[in-house]
């Protein structure tokens, strides 16, 4: 189904569209297994994304990139009048674990 969803066409005879899928599948799991909400899960994969386009496109360092997670991350666990983040749907747990996980 994530195949379809990404509009791989040439998955058995291109390697950027295996290894993205595989990306891509294996961050989904993860979360499903950290028994996300659909939100969750969804703001997940949103954040993976915009990780690897930092990578991609903007041909972001990877200390550039982690200082973007920490402004996407920034605010969670806060008061609702103090979050800065567009991630605050996630625990302070679960934003750990995500960190870790990335």
């Amino acid at each position: 189904k994530l195949e379809e969803f990404l509009n791989f066409k040439q998955l058995k005879t291109s390697l950027k569209e295996a290894i993205l899928l595989d990306y891509y599948t294996a961050g989904f799991w993860w979360a499903k297994e950290m028994n996300f909400s659909l939100i969750q899960l969804s703001g997940f994969m949103d954040l993976l994304n915009f990780l690897l386009e930092n990578l991609s496109d903007k041909h972001m360092t990877l200390g550039d990139n982690l200082k973007e997670l920490g402004k996407a991350m920034a605010g969670i666990g806060e008061t609702d009048s103090e979050r800065t983040g567009d991630l605050n749907f996630f625990s302070i747990e679960q934003a750990k674990a995500v960190i870790d996980y990335l």
